[in-house]
């Protein structure tokens, strides 16, 4: 905020005291006032930013826009600043004023002098005629909306002083709650005087509580307004030496917009059963999340916590069958189902994938290393190594054809690092050739080269299948109709795992043998069997230890995230005008929408509406234009004429699986920019759904209440 007026060149200040008012909260009023205050460049900022921001002092409106019945200086509610200082300009270029225009102006100045004085005055008076409640509560909304203010910006309040011994040190909340002072907060002022220990980590710790408990059950009662709603995770994180779950929820919201939302994090320490009700106690009795809503669940997490997050699943869906486990449409297929596996080499390419992709975001100079290692590998296929220099330029370490690009520039991947890592010409920081060779050792371990063929190879009947579900309408609607040939091609790849094996084998040993790199089991399994008898084949163990175990897992997780609920729902896509216009020699794909006919308005009219809603797109000529995608159909002004149809598409609407537009995953992308961003001392969960969730609107008054109902006995600050 600013602690001076903003009109220019304003006299005020130290030697004429004024007392500071907020712009208006109401959008016409403020922008009137930025019209008479002349500041062009305020034009641009919102009513709340002009509000929380920026001040006019009294000498600017009129005696009769103040309220002088009030404890203090108080603007009416329709004041409007109209006293400028802005000269007239004669012909002659001199300043001329006529005498009465100046008598009347020297009667105005004695007036104003009068409210200014009393104006100053009051505005330290107002301190000591508030009743102690009420000077606690502004003093407790003081520190809101400092906090807030920090938190919208993803400032550590405790940084970056606290750790000084000698306590001279100030964190950024103190550093502005002084500049607050400064400004004349003689409230917050006077509660620091009285005591000095108001900036405690205790009770800092109790606001930032607060806010976490504010936002949540804003955001609760957001989703509950809304209806339905799914249950998605990411993997889990450490913050402050503890584990935790980040939670999402999506819904389509009354404007039939699908939203996600970052709903907070839940503590993810125990094992079992134990843990999973843990889970689920803390999101309905603390939360007050509806757990009868929830329609739908994705999780992606890595193999080290893969059993606990399936045991939370099942419980989940022993509790509530509607909430079917679906994949997450932030994730590809292929990597949700690599990340899982818990087999050492499987888990030595997918970290390797991470630092890779961290390694080549450090500088545009280091991607175009590695396109000069492709162009050498490539001298004469020039048309194939400009398409995997496009492709790497993009997130490919995190696409469903990840494995297989790394198989093809593998060699000159090698060639980069070991080139960045030698660092002839001395253009690389020692931290960039440092993880140069990091990299380096895991591209030469056979273990990671095997694994990855292995990947590549396993995954190949998937990726089509993950493509299409992260496509249109269209594409997901036929996936959906595809599972069971996929089913049956990795079923066939299971029964015949020696033979494929084999081929897989020879591929990784040809790849080794070309980088030079030796062809040999992992060295821990050397040590563990130093005693026993005979040589380990490095085939034999690869087969029993990494083919095998990657096709069982990609099977038996495929069966499980589409089970013949999640189909059904994918099938309801067939109600999008471009799908049925694709099919429209079919019928209609009742069995499906009737998994939703407890949740609909009207199941009894259901088959005819869905006979009405399939001649009505059906019958429309080839010139016509069709919605196809979900969005689209859901925004169609008719469709409210069809209210099981628009139930029906809402509820689909919530699956996690579809890939929604990016103003929808917002909250994912915010979320991740903030672990990687802050530092792991400044990491809190608390602040961290204040960040993600700046725009929910705060009440300060309603934050001060739930604080003085959480701490009744903490009024001595």
């Amino acid at each position: 905020m600013q602690n001076h007026c903003v009109v220019p060149n304003c006299s005020s200040g130290k030697s004429d005291p004024q007392p500071l008012f907020r712009f208006p909260y109401d959008p016409q009023r403020s922008k009137t006032w930025v019209e008479k205050c002349q500041r062009q460049d305020l034009t641009d900022k919102s009513p709340d930013q002009l509000y929380r921001f920026y001040r006019l002092c009294g000498k600017h409106f009129e005696t009769s826009a103040i309220d002088s019945d009030a404890q203090s200086a108080v603007l009416k509610d329709d004041a409007i600043p109209t006293i400028f200082d802005v000269p007239s300009q004669p012909q002659n270029g001199q300043v001329k004023r006529s005498k009465e225009t100046t008598k009347d102006d020297e009667t105005e100045r004695k007036g104003r002098k009068k409210i200014k004085k009393s104006q100053a005055e009051t505005a330290k008076e107002d301190v000591q005629t508030l009743s102690e409640e009420e000077e606690y509560k502004e003093y407790l909304k003081s520190l809101f909306e400092v906090l807030v203010l920090l938190g919208e910006q993803s400032i550590p309040p405790t940084g970056p002083g606290d750790d000084n011994q000698d306590g001279h040190g100030r964190s950024n909340f103190q550093a502005l709650l002084e500049y607050r002072m400064n400004c004349g907060d003689e409230v917050l002022k006077k509660r620091y005087d009285a005591n000095k220990e108001c900036y405690s980590s205790t009770q800092l710790n109790r606001l930032i509580e607060v806010c976490e408990t504010y936002i949540q059950s804003k955001l609760v009662e957001e989703v509950k307004q809304n209806g339905f709603f799914s249950l998605l995770t990411d993997d889990v994180v450490k913050m402050s030496g503890e584990w935790y779950l980040p939670v999402f929820l999506r819904y389509v919201d009354q404007s039939n917009c699908q939203r996600e939302r970052f709903a907070g994090f839940l503590s993810f320490e125990g094992e079992g059963d134990a843990l999973a009700e843990n889970l689920l106690s803390e999101m309905t009795d603390k939360w007050g999340l509806d757990m009868q809503q929830c329609r739908g669940q994705a999780h992606f997490c890595s193999a080290t916590h893969f059993s606990k997050i399936k045991t939370f699943a099942s419980k989940l869906m022993e509790r509530h069958p509607m909430a079917v486990l679906t994949l997450r449409s932030t994730r590809s297929l292929n990597m949700s189902l690599a990340n899982s596996m818990a087999l050492s080499g499987v888990q030595l390419v997918m970290s390797t994938l991470k630092k890779i992709e961290s390694f080549f975001s450090q500088s545009p100079l280091l991607q175009l290393e590695l396109e000069h290692a492709i162009s050498i590998f490539y001298p004469v296929k020039e048309e194939r190594a400009e398409e995997l220099k496009d492709i790497c330029r993009t997130s490919w370490t995190r696409q469903n054809n990840a494995f297989e690009v790394t198989v093809e520039i593998l060699e000159a991947l090698l060639l980069c690092v070991d080139s960045v890592h030698d660092n002839e010409d001395m253009r690389w920081s020692d931290q960039v050739t440092h993880d140069a060779l990091e990299i380096s050792k895991a591209l030469v371990d056979f273990e990671f080269v095997m694994a990855l063929v292995v990947l590549k190879n396993a995954t190949i009947l998937t990726r089509a299948f993950g493509k299409n579900l992260q496509g249109e309408a269209t594409d997901a609607h036929f996936a959906a109709t595809s599972l069971k040939g996929l089913l049956q091609s990795l079923k066939e790849v299971s029964d015949n795992v020696d033979v494929y094996h084999e081929f897989w084998y020879d591929e990784a040993v040809n790849l080794a043998t070309a980088m030079e790199i030796p062809v040999k089991v992992p060295r821990s399994v050397l040590r563990k069997h130093q005693s026993g008898s005979g040589a380990i084949r490095p085939e034999s163990y690869y087969k029993e230890h990494l083919s095998v175990p990657v096709v069982d897992h990609v099977i038996k997780e495929m069966k499980e995230l589409f089970c013949e609920d999640h189909l059904k729902v994918l099938r309801c896509l067939s109600l999008v005008p471009a799908v049925i216009e694709q099919h429209k020699s079919a019928e209609p794909e009742e069995e499906c929408v009737q998994v939703f006919k407890n949740d609909i308005p009207n199941a009894g009219t259901l088959s005819a509406e869905l006979h009405c809603w399939w001649v009505k797109w059906s019958k429309k000529g080839k010139g016509d234009t069709f919605p196809s995608s979900l969005r689209e159909t859901l925004q169609l002004a008719d469709v409210k004429f069809f209210p099981n149809m628009l139930s029906v598409l809402r509820l689909v609407g919530v699956l996690p699986t579809l890939v929604v537009e990016d103003s929808c995953t917002v909250a994912h992308k915010h979320f991740q920019k903030y672990m990687e961003n802050t530092p792991d001392e400044f990491k809190s969960k608390s602040l961290a759904l204040l960040s993600m969730n700046c725009d929910v609107g705060y009440d300060l008054d309603a934050m001060v209440e739930v604080y003085m109902k959480t701490h009744p006995d903490k009024e001595d600050g």
